[in-house]
């Protein structure tokens, strides 16, 4: 049997797929162009508003982190825009991975299938540690209920000078807690889910609009001057190379967005309303992030920004007369953080979903439940192995890898968009990203100097995953290829 590494998924047979099997045995097709919008501001709107903005402003920006904000949401949109363009034309459940398969090839398919896993099962983790660290302290500091800490951390550090330390603590059980409810929620149906997540991003969101209506009145020229603070000498320490810093550091407050693009099969009208979930939910974030950072720096100087709680910092420096806005926000915060679980834990599932329809897996990952009509195993499998992570490994470990895997996804989208345009000049797209040549170019280069600027530490992390996942591919994947068989017969 001969092998072609490089083999592509037709067009035809990919479109052909996003219809679902004509015995309704396929995804079911629920979401509308609102429901996949809160998924996008669901998995958007998290840690990022919460925490990064103000320390962005604190050790790099300033006040100018709006500009900042501005710089990232451009680079977003430019991935944001080939992403749309890809789910209009292949409404398929695997994101990335089907849009390099029916571009760049095999190989490079199961590249990014396996890479996306760091981006999702890993983010799932990653933020049920943080959502741990804030109901922990909410339930602590309002309502006078301590768990114990034996309870709320992970068992291990990792130090760079003294490696592994035992911290005496048992499990992580409020990080196990969240992935293994919202594990079942998604097993229940994603009707369900994305009801949920409605419910949980229009709370966030109103806390946040909240606070931005609250805090306006307290805003202070005084602390937005000079609203671009001079640079001290060192690159990225304020004045407009700290404009570009900081831009680099809250790029990854955006990651998320992509996740709408894997639930393309259960839309009821992709072609429609792909684009505009994915571009709407950029929009939102991006305006609301903006709005933000404007009033956290206007309330208080930036330099008092530098902590877990901006926000909370920010309404705490006014007095009195907002300190009924103070547990809204731990709730909202609360809330944003379930809701990107949710949308991470709801994404890794629909792309092992696909691979295994692909026979890159095994048939277990794309079997659907007989009542739900959800990828039930894979949701199972995907839950528990995230439980793990968040259970017992750092949140630091387990968010180096994420940002590395979501990066390489986004450039190898914006590439394959370029070829498809190339290849298949004259094939039918509902949606097309204006420009394509530069929106194309800037989002893969974006992209990878962002990749670049990561830490060694991350990218010998990455080649060790990657090394494992070509193992996989070269033991089992190649040789059950449903394209591969076909090609060969």
């Amino acid at each position: 049997m001969k092998f072609d590494l490089f083999i592509k998924k037709p067009l035809h047979t990919l479109q052909m797929e996003a219809q679902g099997d004509e015995d309704g045995k396929g995804l079911k097709k629920t979401l509308t162009a609102f429901n996949l919008t809160m998924l996008g501001i669901g998995a958007v709107i998290g840690a990022g508003i919460f925490v990064l903005t103000g320390n962005a402003a604190a050790q790099y920006a300033g006040p100018s982190i709006v500009i900042s904000f501005i710089i990232s949401g451009l680079a977003c949109a430019f991935a944001g825009l080939c992403y749309a363009e890809f789910a209009a034309m292949i409404p398929i459940a695997g994101s990335a991975y089907t849009y390099a398969y029916a571009t760049l090839g095999e190989l490079i398919a199961w590249i990014i299938g396996w890479d996306l896993i760091l981006e999702y099962m890993f983010a799932a983790s990653t933020v049920a540690v943080g959502w741990s660290g804030y109901v922990t302290n909410f339930l602590k500091e309002n309502l006078k209920l301590e768990i114990p800490s034996y309870l709320t951390n992970s068992p291990i550090l990792y130090d760079v000078e003294k490696g592994w330390i035992s911290t005496g603590s048992f499990i992580n059980f409020p990080a196990v807690f969240i992935v293994v409810l919202v594990s079942t929620l998604l097993v229940i149906g994603i009707r369900e889910s994305v009801k949920f997540n409605n419910v949980i991003v229009i709370i966030k969101v109103v806390v946040i609009l909240l606070f931005i209506a609250f805090g306006a009145s307290y805003i202070t020229a005084e602390n937005l001057t000079p609203f671009i603070p001079e640079n001290d000498g060192t690159f990225g320490h304020f004045g407009w190379s700290g404009i570009l810093r900081g831009a680099g550091v809250i790029f990854f407050s955006y990651i998320g967005f992509d996740a709408v693009s894997t639930a393309a099969q259960e839309a009821k009208n992709p072609q429609r309303d792909m684009p505009i979930g994915i571009l709407a939910s950029l929009a939102v974030c991006t305006i609301i992030y903006i709005l933000v950072a404007l009033v956290l720096t206007g309330i208080i100087k930036y330099d008092q920004l530098n902590s877990p709680n901006p926000i909370a910092v920010a309404i705490d420096s006014v007095g009195g007369t907002l300190a009924w806005l103070s547990p809204l926000i731990k709730l909202g915060a609360i809330a944003g953080l379930s809701s990107v679980v949710l949308v991470m834990l709801m994404g890794q599932p629909r792309i092992f979903y696909s691979m295994s329809k692909d026979g890159l897996l095994p048939p277990l990952f794309s079997k659907l439940h007989s009542k739900f009509k959800t990828p039930y195993i894979s949701t199972i499998i995907t839950g528990f192995f995230a439980s793990l992570l968040a259970g017992f490994l750092p949140i630091s470990l387990l968010g180096e890898l994420v940002s590395i895997g979501t990066l390489l996804a986004f450039a190898i989208v914006c590439i394959g968009v370029m070829v498809l345009r190339v290849k298949q000049p004259n094939a039918n797209r509902p949606f097309k990203a204006p420009f394509i040549w530069v929106t194309g170019t800037l989002g893969a280069a974006f992209a990878f100097i962002q990749m670049l600027g990561l830490p060694a530490d991350t990218w010998i992390r990455l080649i060790i995953w990657m090394a494992l996942g070509f193992l996989i591919y070269f033991l089992y994947g190649k040789f059950n290829s449903v394209l591969q068989k076909k090609n060969a017969e």
